[in-house]
């Protein structure tokens, strides 16, 4: 039995931080209702490489966090679609949206609305900057809030940047952050028997994930500044092998005098004490840097990690994922010819492993509204019902 088993999900978001949440929950176990407007779908259906299945709401975007999700389209600014949400909400554990900062309680719909249906509700309010506040009520994405909060700031080099992060970390961390608030809802709510309502910023999460820094900076008023692969100590950063980058980790103490005498300074590796390293940065990067240049990134990944010295040859995403360590982690699923993709598609699932009931893929990424008559008729809802609120355009 997965953790969250029995646990009914209403999902009202969009794009990637409130629609990777909710993932989280379903690949425990939960039964994640995804709720789209009928006339504007989840814009991430529209979006990824392939145009054709953007064309065709099947985005792949919108797959990488949609699996073991059930899919209704209920139009909110309708009186009958706002008796929808009431009636999944009377008997959900958990209701999560990330909209603007009070737009569903203009609907009727907030938190003060939906607790006083169901007192045990787990709501979650995913925005920018929070519910209040001079910013309430400004709306960004990821790259906005990594150029706020000071992230871009840090990233890049010396002589280039700001730079924004590759992958859109905040989302993914914004994601992950209200999975586990979410689950701590509910085990308070396992203790107390009350609902809880989670007031979740993204700006927040990206100063969380710079946590070194703002302590730093708080501290010692020194601005944190963009190093590249340029790092503390020499032991500990990257270097050109004779083919690419590789970076070397020896970060410690032990790792540091492990690198030197690897390489054959042993000289060197008695200047472990953090002082000595700082002292002798620029001396011992330039030493590092010839000898590195001698051999492979591979070789030296091989040669490196053989002495245990965290050492890692720079890699393609093509080149990451056949890694065969890859192959033992259950880190992605495949599904076979999956509806509406053609062919097999597969999707990342999780982070971690349990030796019992863990995280796991069971139907594929739904279609736009492709669960209406079952969610509904589950509601009460007749076909005469559902047929003519498609026809009204409730749903």
């Amino acid at each position: 039995m997965r953790p969250f088993e029995g646990i009914k999900v209403i999902d009202v978001t969009h794009v990637l931080a409130g629609p990777f949440a909710a993932y989280q929950l379903a690949l425990l176990g939960a039964d994640v209702i995804k709720v789209e407007d009928p006339h504007e779908c989840d814009q991430s259906r529209e979006s990824g490489s392939d145009h054709a299945l953007s064309d065709a709401k099947m985005g792949l975007g919108f797959a990488t966090q949609a699996s073991n999700k059930r899919a209704i389209t209920v139009n909110l600014k309708t009186q009958k679609g706002q008796e929808i949400i009431k009636k999944l909400a009377k008997d959900a554990d958990i209701f999560v949206e990330n909209y603007r900062a009070g737009a569903f309680a203009k609907l009727g719909l907030g938190y003060k609305e939906l607790s006083a249906i169901n007192p045990k509700l787990i709501y979650c309010s995913m925005t920018a900057f929070g519910q209040d506040g001079p910013r309430g009520q400004m709306t960004a994405y990821d790259h906005a809030i990594q150029s706020t909060s000071g992230m871009m700031r840090t990233t890049g080099t010396p002589e280039v940047n700001p730079i924004k992060v590759g992958s859109p970390v905040i989302d993914y961390a914004c994601g992950t952050m209200n999975a586990f608030a979410l689950s701590a809802a509910l085990f308070q709510r396992e203790r107390t028997g009350k609902g809880q309502y989670i007031d979740s910023a993204m700006l927040d999460v990206a100063l969380m994930l710079m946590g070194s820094h703002l302590t730093n900076y708080l501290y010692t008023g020194s601005e944190p500044s963009p190093k590249g692969n340029r790092m503390e100590f020499a032991s500990s950063q990257g270097y050109m092998a004779k083919d690419g980058l590789i970076m070397i980790a020896a970060s410690n103490r032990g790792q540091h005098e492990r690198f030197f005498t690897a390489i054959g300074r042993p000289d060197i590796a008695k200047q472990s004490s953090h002082k000595e390293r700082r002292a002798n940065y620029a001396a011992q990067t330039k030493i590092v840097e010839d000898i590195i240049a001698t051999k492979t990134a591979q070789e030296w990944e091989d040669f490196l990690q053989s002495r245990h010295v965290p050492a890692t040859r720079t890699r393609k995403i093509s080149e990451s994922v056949k890694d065969p360590q890859l192959q033992t982690r259950n880190v992605f699923h495949t599904h076979k010819n999956a509806p509406g993709y053609g062919k097999d598609l597969t999707v990342p699932v999780m982070a971690f492993k349990f030796a019992h009931g863990g995280p796991q893929v069971t139907s594929p990424p739904p279609a736009f509204g492709q669960h209406n008559e079952e969610v509904l008729g589950q509601l009460g809802y007749s076909a005469d019902d559902i047929k003519a609120m498609r026809t009204e355009g409730v749903i």
